[in-house]
């Protein structure tokens, strides 16, 4: 074992029987310092050997609270010896001058524990200043997504809103601040609608950029748009992003469903990247899955999407669901989830049924209320996103 290098501090009253303790501590190469009492001791003193006749019992607890004190005696029925014990010091040793390689074992155990407490002290003390500036930092990201959400959220359509016939509404919670699911429906003239609905995968900033990504682009290939052949917008648009992401190289993929509806035709065409669950169809008292399948979108390069369509009856529901939602079902197996996803879509009229059937009601329905909340849907492991489509009762023409 190293000897330590602290400095060793004797109290004894002046005399033989000092200078023979300060000899006995210092034969393994102790540094040794004898004085009268602690104040004559140097502040860089490491512990303190101190006999019993030489501090006040009253002195014993000051004593050891300002420094590591071994008390030594030369009699272990010493009164005042025991009033030292109680006072709580490190160690006590009787006849020190015939124990003296016990007394130096017990010197360096002391000191090397001390070294280990006050470096304890000091980790502590860093580890607080860490805890304080992660707290910071933290708070400055909260603030962030915080930010970051409100943005997000102002993308997104107005909620409820009704064109040509046909009522969009949906409801939006991100399990954190920021969401990788996103959805968006436009009226691009008095016969077309656009619509699409997008699950990004991973959750908060890098995921929601690119929701900002995809808003963007859409926003460019309907202004490019000259409205004829809509059945080769859907496949175009996700053709598109898919070369988007890929030539990105930010590791994102995503889940899509993209529609026009051809309000003039009661049309629905439409393209989808492994969209999961599927877009579901309620009309005349029954569900059903639309057709159709598709490669995620921003794995794969050159993939070719689906040209899909079909009719849209005088009254009916779209449901559009994030995968999300299959973590609020029960069931062991994908497909039980799934079909208890029908059932509860074929007896659910608006977005509040569903919620309530699924018992997401108490999530805030307001967008300002989620933002603010978040990241307080711990409830939710993932984001949870619904998108509700109605006509054409509701047309007032």
């Amino acid at each position: 074992m190293g000897l330590p290098k602290q400095l060793v501090g004797v109290i004894d009253v002046p005399g033989e029987a000092r200078d023979a303790l300060a000899d006995t501590i210092a034969r393994e190469g102790l540094a040794v310092l004898a004085a009268d009492k602690i104040d004559d001791l140097p502040a860089n003193t490491a512990l303190v050997v101190a006999h019993v006749r030489a501090v006040p019992s009253r002195e014993w607890a000051s004593l050891n609270a300002r420094i590591p004190t071994l008390v030594v005696s030369d009699d272990r029925l010493d009164a005042d010896l025991l009033k030292a014990v109680d006072a709580g010091l490190v160690d006590y040793i009787v006849d020190p001058l015939r124990h003296g390689h016990l007394l130096r074992r017990m010197i360096i155990k002391a000191i090397e524990l001390q070294r280990l407490a006050d470096e304890r002290a000091l980790d502590r003390e860093r580890l607080a200043e860490l805890n304080e500036s992660l707290e910071t930092h933290l708070a400055m990201l909260r603030m962030d997504q915080q930010a970051g959400g409100q943005i997000q959220r102002k993308l997104l359509p107005s909620r409820p809103q009704k064109v040509g016939g046909i009522l969009c509404d949906y409801w939006l919670a991100p399990s954190l601040y920021l969401s990788g699911d996103f959805l968006d429906f436009q009226s691009y003239d008095e016969r077309f609608s656009l619509f699409y609905f997008a699950d990004v995968s991973g959750h908060g900033a890098s995921s929601a950029f690119v929701t900002v990504l995809l808003k963007t682009l859409a926003n460019r290939w309907q202004g490019e748009w000259d409205g004829r052949h809509p059945e080769a917008l859907p496949p175009y648009w996700l053709a598109e992003l898919n070369r988007e992401l890929i030539d990105a190289r930010i590791g994102k993929h995503a889940t899509l469903f993209v529609g026009v509806i051809d309000h003039e035709r009661r049309y629905l065409h439409y393209s989808l990247g492994a969209q999961l669950p599927m877009p579901l169809m309620v009309a005349d008292g029954r569900v059903h899955a639309l057709a159709g399948e598709g490669m995620p979108v921003g794995l794969f390069p050159d993939v070719t999407y689906p040209v899909l369509g079909c009719e849209l009856p005088e009254t009916f529901s779209l449901w559009l669901c994030s995968d999300g939602i299959l973590e609020c079902l029960p069931g062991e197996t994908l497909d039980m989830r799934l079909e208890d996803l029908e059932q509860r879509v074929l007896t659910s009229r608006t977005l509040l049924d569903l919620r309530s059937s699924l018992q997401l009601q108490d999530i805030p329905e307001d967008d300002e209320a989620i933002v603010e909340d978040g990241p307080g849907l711990e409830k939710l492991p993932d984001d949870v996103t619904i998108m509700l489509l109605s006509g054409f009762a509701n047309d007032d023409s």
